[in-house]
């Protein structure tokens, strides 16, 4: 059975953002594929101004952000909802909750509802003691207003399980592996092969930013940092002013080009993975992806990927200590082609999309085929 299915919680795709805008992309274009019409909604602002993208139909909702700040993001989720109501969809996929569960009660009679619970967003540290409780109170509206969840890492889908006692289905997010990479791409950046440290994230206290270049200048090493992201916020601006004014220290900017990506992650001599709060990041499986030797900072959702495949760290004196004793090669290489056997067989995009689908139908109590149920190897993975 072909469902008509909506897609809302993100700024739009293509991906000009992050990890909800990727997926979403990724599993509209598959969903399509598969042969559903599947609608995903965009902001106004979004870059790409057409009603179409590889076969999904783009809806463009007015977002008001850039004029009164958080409170747009709110107006814009309202609207997609209302715009959504009017379009008779068998499911709406929302990705995230932060500002569009308080319109959960708008949800069409007739229409499936299906939550992506993403990572505890009160826990963010961006965030003050009283939007911690209102984040609180969001999720639990999500918990309330969806016929079914998703949990994108088995530690949410315990706490999940903890806290409001449902059983969310654990789909992670996947990833794709490179064509090739280019050993000449960080060049085109300032950077030689092998000779820089690279981390590629928001700019969010959570992330660790802070202390990976607190531990690399601390560190006795002549290499160089690269940082891929976006400043052009209050603690970007923090990093860039406490950071900038190294010369070993290079802020890229954001970088959307997957090609691009893969190729500065390839010729890194260590990939850093500081995200400390969510599931499973869209750009650590794109490190593991694209070979590269990952230090990650030691949590249980980055530790359920990587497994003994890494090195953790905690605190700037940790990343002083990984950066000045570096492990052999063959332990290295090993741990490379761990981490991309598992993008291969467990975090592969068509394996991901497949459990989307195959979810989404039971969602709908539709009858699955049976080429496209998934891979039951890795169904607890």
């Amino acid at each position: 059975m072909n469902l008509r299915i909506g897609i809302l919680g993100t700024r739009g795709i293509p991906n000009h953002y992050g990890g909800f805008e990727q997926i979403a992309g990724y599993l509209a274009k598959g969903l399509v594929e598969r042969g559903h019409a599947v609608t995903v909604y965009n902001s106004h602002k979004h870059p790409y101004r057409e009603k179409e993208w590889n076969g999904v139909s783009i809806v463009h909702c007015y977002d008001p952000e850039h004029k009164i700040g958080t409170a747009g993001q709110f107006i814009y989720d309202l609207n997609c909802m209302i715009d959504a109501r009017r379009r008779n969809f068998d499911v709406i996929l929302q990705l995230g909750y932060t500002s569009s569960s308080v319109w959960g009660w708008l949800k069409p009679a007739h229409t499936k509802v299906i939550y992506n619970m993403d990572g505890m967003e009160w826990m963010r540290a961006k965030y003050s003691r009283p939007v911690q409780k209102f984040l609180q109170f969001a999720e639990r509206l999500a918990v309330r207003y969806s016929d079914a969840q998703i949990a994108d890492s088995l530690a949410i889908k315990k706490y999940l399980a903890g806290k409001y006692g449902i059983d969310a289905v654990y789909i992670p997010y996947g990833a794709e592996t490179p064509v090739n990479t280019d050993a000449e791409t960080c060049k085109s950046y300032g950077l030689e092969y092998d000779n820089y440290f690279l981390l590629v994230a928001r700019m969010e206290p959570e992330n660790n930013i802070e202390q990976i270049l607190s531990g690399f200048l601390q560190s006795d090493t002549g290499k160089h940092f690269a940082v891929v992201g976006n400043i052009n916020n209050q603690y970007g601006q923090y990093i860039y002013q406490k950071f900038g004014t190294h010369d070993r220290v290079h802020f890229l900017g954001p970088v959307f080009d997957i090609e691009q990506l893969h190729s500065l992650r390839a010729s890194s001599s260590l990939y850093f993975h500081g995200h400390s709060v969510g599931g499973t990041n869209p750009s650590l499986l794109e490190a593991m992806a694209s070979k590269a030797f990952i230090v990650a900072h030691n949590n249980p959702y980055n530790r359920h990927i990587l497994e003994n495949d890494a090195l953790y760290f905690t605190t700037p004196g940790e990343v002083k200590h990984i950066i000045e004793h570096s492990i052999g090669t063959t332990a290295k290489r090993t741990a490379i082609e761990n981490n991309f056997e598992k993008i291969l067989y467990r975090y592969n995009w068509n394996h991901i999309i497949d459990r989307y689908e195959h979810f989404i139908l039971s969602c709908c109590n539709t009858p699955v085929i049976e080429e496209n149920i998934p891979d039951r190897r890795f169904a607890g993975k």
